[in-house]
């Protein structure tokens, strides 16, 4: 499928995207290890709230740290950007701190991430459960479908790559939810890696042959969801998501951001539509990105931005003197 260039996006420079993942993973490093979730988060929002507000840009977070106007979200719907009224019009996904969690204890694959498209390419998914599966690219299209038991999508993604079920490996969360998942995946004998939190970073590494993961499913947040199916469009790949509601309010906040179908499985194009862009930067080390690290008045980063219409992916390392 050919993306259109967007002129837009061309306004907002792509390295531009990397200095606001920059600023919020330094931001959080700094608490890397303290075992302060609410500390290292606030400080990677403060940080990514004031690099957006330096960009010539009409920005809208759709995807959000909540939605409510209480500091120190990033809460959806909010404005940000140096030319509100008059720049560019665009739609931003973001979590300045992906694995609030693995920070605090010095985990692997902390990131800070940001996804921008063109007003309106963005899927406005409201903050609750989202039911996800991915693989990488050089699949047959509609290979993985979660109208399928996740035995039959193994066994189909095994039959493609031509090997045994038992010789894919799933990326699963950590969760007691995922219980009855892991055991049939287990039945099945393929392997399964377990994190425990992070699942941006889980869904990207189903396109990187070195991660050895081939698939990726389970349950996790439907913001999330939206900043990984971004990436998978830069890089290629596929994901299907459907929103998973626990209760009567939680359907109320999906119909009060405009989700209209509450039973739709969305797959790529249909979470992040047209040209868009992505980025991330470590905040610890991961199978993506190295974490920040400090020596002497210097922090170093790693950082990752992609786009869908050219589907370049670009490699960061930058040096921060303190």
């Amino acid at each position: 499928m050919t993306t259109t260039r967007s002129q837009t996006l061309d306004r907002v420079l792509v390295l531009e995207m990397v200095r606001v993942t920059e600023a919020a993973a330094v931001a959080a490093s700094t608490l890397t290890g303290r075992g302060d979730e609410k500390a290292a988060d606030a400080a990677a929002v403060e940080a990514m709230r004031a690099a957006l507000n330096e960009l010539y840009m009409d920005g809208t977070v759709v995807i959000g740290e909540g939605e409510r106007d209480e500091a120190p979200m990033l809460f959806i719907g909010e404005k940000v950007g140096s030319a509100i009224g008059k720049g560019p019009k665009i739609d931003i996904a973001l979590d300045p701190l992906e694995g609030t969690t693995i920070c605090a204890t010095a985990g692997p694959n902390s990131l800070a991430v940001l996804a921008i498209a063109e007003e309106g390419g963005l899927l406005n998914a409201p903050d609750v459960y989202m039911d996800k599966i991915a693989c990488g690219p050089g699949y047959p299209e509609g290979i993985i479908d979660l109208d399928k038991s996740p035995s039959e999508n193994v066994r189909a993604l095994a039959a493609a790559k031509g090997v045994d079920p038992k010789d894919i490996i799933a990326c699963v969360l950590d969760r007691p939810r995922h219980q009855k998942l892991i055991a049939e995946l287990r039945d099945l004998g393929c392997g399964i890696m377990l994190i425990g939190d992070g699942d941006v970073a889980g869904v990207i590494a189903t396109t990187n042959p070195d991660t050895t993961i081939d698939i990726y499913m389970g349950a996790g947040g439907a913001p999330e969801g939206v900043l990984a199916a971004a990436a998978l469009r830069c890089v290629g790949g596929q994901f299907k998501g459907r929103l998973l509601f626990r209760n009567d309010d939680e359907r109320a906040r999906a119909a009060k951001w405009g989700v209209t179908d509450l039973d739709k499985q969305y797959d790529l194009t249909e979470l992040a539509r047209g040209d868009c862009i992505f980025a991330a930067t470590g905040v610890t080390d991961g199978s993506l990105l190295a974490g920040v690290k400090r020596k002497g008045k210097i922090m170093t980063t790693e950082s990752v931005v992609m786009r869908a219409s050219s589907g370049t992916v670009r490699w960061v390392k930058g040096e921060h003197r303190i």
